[in-house]
């Protein structure tokens, strides 16, 4: 599988470790991003190109998904979410991870960096990966609404006010 990642200054040392991990296994991975230290570079750019690649993938039909890191991890989680066709969940534990495959069909997830150690990101990625969407109607029904809203701003039967 194709594994796009992304993070910003405070996730650059673990972004590594976790790609060798993902190399290993035997995925293919890509880096958007940094190369380089740099206390004062922002996320948004690298978590979006991450995201968008992964989007295109899916419509082309590739098999891919997503990880974003920061200190936190929420600031990339929302810049990843501004991607058409992106569902970015926040995962902080091994429940999160599966629950964002099996109830969201996430395709890309965000980890603080600053909040967990390698090991506990590694489990949650290897999680995430391994987890298929089921595809339960109720769940599929309520991803639909997020994208027919993402498209058209609205939720057939459903008022937005």
């Amino acid at each position: 599988m194709r594994i796009h990642i992304a993070t910003d200054h405070a996730g650059l040392e673990f972004s590594r470790q976790l790609q060798e991990h993902l190399t290993g296994q035997g995925h293919e991975v890509v880096d958007h991003g940094p190369i380089a230290y740099d206390a004062l570079d922002d996320y948004p750019s690298f978590c979006i190109n991450a995201a968008r690649a992964v989007a295109g993938d899916r419509a082309a039909g590739l098999e891919s998904l997503g990880v974003v890191f920061g200190g936190s991890g929420n600031g990339e989680q929302i810049a990843a979410n501004k991607v058409v066709g992106v569902r970015a969940a926040l995962v902080w534990n091994t429940s999160t991870a599966e629950l964002a495959r099996e109830h969201n069909d996430a395709n890309v997830i965000s980890i603080g960096a600053r909040q967990h150690s390698v090991e506990e990101a590694i489990s949650f990625i290897d999680t995430f990966i391994a987890t298929p969407f089921p595809g339960e109607e109720r769940h599929a029904r309520r991803i639909a609404q997020l994208g027919e809203y993402e498209t058209t701003g609205l939720i057939t039967g459903h008022p937005i006010i």
